[in-house]
């Protein structure tokens, strides 16, 4: 099974890289080809000049995104056939003892940190290079720091204590210790929802209510036709960060609150406005929200079941590079493994949020 697991990962892998580099070349070669006119229908609207700063836009963006991919590869079989999650392991064991809660939390921090430091030179040139280059970035390389330092404290003080917790239940609930762990995460995901509005988001930005009565007029009599009710409108300072504009919806129940960045006020008119947000509306009452939901519920109970037949077989870890088998092991591995084996279904989950995204734009044309 070792030697099946490995040679099955392998294969995965290639088939997978290969796919997605085959792609991301045709899209770039379809992209350029239609560079010097403006599709039918956006002519009268759309310069030929703006046209071409998309497709250069996207172009770029598509190239950092394989640039990207390559070392998300070379991360994954560094850590894994190449043996490196057990040198951290070994190094971490001459400190806490390998079957000890302390090591196996260290062990995923460790790991986790790792990868984040791989990401961060894509995300400097995405930010400074690309997003500049095109006009979008108004980050400072303090805020982008902050911004880093920030997010390492969210995540410490959420995803450690639910570390801790799922290999607590890993080592304390048997045999039934994947329903356990599944349960914790399904509170956690709720728990982020329910904090992210009031809490966590306005580490980052600045929210205040929308001020413009006519524009809330509009939206007020938007959300009567679409039977929505919300806490409040409110207006967050992208700008700061970026010159995208977008809208969005959060929270559920009575804490529901729509959110407009400001830098969409700045551009579009008051009619766009709406059908921006008509078109997230949409997917609320269209129940896409919930239908997602029920699919992520739905997939990572079958997830962690999986971990749970997997996490007691040596071949398991051996077959990934590993030599000493621990929970914390056993969830590295599946977690980094498993996007290998189901990327032949991405294709289904692609069609399916694009059925969500074709209705909820006739939701917001008859809306």
């Amino acid at each position: 099974m070792e030697n099946a697991l490995t040679g099955s990962f392998i294969a995965a892998l290639v088939l997978a890289t290969a796919t997605r580099l085959w792609l991301a070349q045709r899209q770039i070669r379809h992209v350029q080809s239609h560079r010097n006119a403006v599709p039918q229908g956006f002519d009268r609207v759309l310069p030929l000049a703006a046209h071409q700063t998309a497709a250069d836009y996207a172009v770029a963006r598509t190239r950092l995104g394989v640039a990207d991919l390559l070392i998300g590869v070379a991360a994954l079989l560094a850590l894994t056939l190449g043996g490196a999650m057990q040198t951290v392991s070994d190094a971490l064991a001459r400190a806490l003892d390998p079957s000890g809660l302390w090591h196996g939390t260290a062990l995923i921090v460790c790991v986790v940190v790792l990868l984040s430091l791989l990401e961060l030179p894509v995300a400097v040139w995405r930010t400074f290079v690309i997003e500049a280059r095109f006009g979008f970035n108004r980050q400072t390389p303090a805020l982008f720091v902050a911004d880093l330092a920030r997010q390492a404290l969210v995540g410490t003080a959420l995803g450690v204590p639910l570390v801790i917790l799922a290999l607590w239940l890993m080592a304390r609930m048997g045999e039934s210790w994947w329903l356990y762990v599944w349960l914790a995460w399904m509170a956690f995901n709720l728990l982020v929802l329910l904090l992210y509005p009031t809490l966590i988001a306005p580490l980052f930005n600045r929210f205040t209510p929308l001020a413009d009565p006519a524009l809330a007029g509009r939206i007020d009599a938007l959300l009567a036709r679409c039977g929505f009710r919300a806490s409040g409108l409110f207006v967050m300072d992208g700008s700061k960060r970026s010159s995208h504009g977008n809208a969005y919806f959060t929270g559920f129940g009575a804490a529901r609150r729509i959110v407009f960045f400001d830098t969409l006020l700045a551009r579009l008119a008051p009619e766009e406005i709406e059908a921006v947000l008509a078109h997230e509306l949409g997917h609320f009452k269209l129940r896409h929200v919930w239908k997602r939901v029920a699919w992520l519920f739905a997939l990572s109970l079958a997830m962690i079941w999986g971990l749970g037949q997997l996490a007691s077989q040596a071949w398991f870890y051996s077959g990934l590079g590993v030599s000493t088998p621990s929970a914390a092991a056993a969830l590295l591995l599946f977690f980094l493994v498993v996007p290998v084996f189901t990327f032949p279904l991405q294709p289904l989950a692609s069609l399916y949020s694009r059925r969500h995204e074709f209705e909820a734009d006739a939701y917001a044309a008859n809306h």
